[in-house]
């Protein structure tokens, strides 16, 4: 009677193991796909102006220099949820179970991630205070979202297959949380200097890769 029992154990252990991998499988394959879709939207903003058709060659290079500020609102909105992207990877090689939480959680994430090529148009238009907070507010919305996901996982390691210590759960905040800070501390700055915004948002990919080797 015993070992039958032990054997049915053993069996719903193994059932509920399968049901998990296949499970975070699934959630990884859909997330992937959606930070695929949010990256290539971005450069679709980016359009020759009016008037290229008949341009010579240094009308058409001062009206490919002259969209400087598109370019450089697709670097940083490519390199910002490519680097979301990287958190959320590392976070799900250690995530080995889910609960219907974990699931909403990643959710409303990606539906953050899948908004952020509209601020980004709406910045490349319209380089204004209003359009820099928006964009600010919407970037450091998906990295709280992410370290709420966090949270939530690794919360006394409940949906990981192993322990990790204060040290290695930091090790997956700290990237998000400095994108977080930044683009939260760039709103304040925006108020008194546009331009050194667009500078301390281009520092984010370079300060990631730091922490990411500092960490590491």
């Amino acid at each position: 009677m015993d070992k039958r029992k032990e054997s049915v154990s053993v069996d719903l252990s193994q059932d509920r193991t399968e049901r998990d991998r296949l499970g975070i499988e699934r959630l990884v394959f859909f997330s992937d796909a959606v930070f695929a879709i949010a990256m290539t939207l971005l450069v679709l903003d980016i359009r020759l102006p009016a008037g290229v058709e008949t341009a010579n060659n240094h009308q058409l290079l001062l009206l490919l220099t002259g969209l400087w500020h598109k370019y450089l609102a697709y670097f940083i909105s490519f390199w910002v949820i490519g680097l979301y992207w990287i958190s959320h990877h590392r976070k799900f090689l250690l995530i080995k179970r889910w609960d219907h939480l974990l699931l909403s959680l990643n959710l409303l994430l990606l539906m953050v991630i899948a908004f952020i090529p509209f601020p980004t148009a709406v910045m490349s238009e319209n380089s204004n205070l209003t359009a820099t907070v928006f964009y600010a507010l919407v970037m450091a919305l998906a990295g709280i979202t992410q370290m709420i996901l966090w949270w939530h996982a690794s919360g006394d390691n409940k949906l990981l297959d192993m322990h990790l210590d204060r040290m290695q759960r930091w090790r997956e905040v700290a990237p998000p949380l400095a994108s977080v800070v930044i683009f939260l501390l760039s709103i304040g700055v925006a108020f008194f200097d546009l331009n050194l915004v667009r500078i301390i948002w281009v520092l984010i990919p370079p300060l990631s890769i730091y922490l990411r080797r500092r960490y590491n």
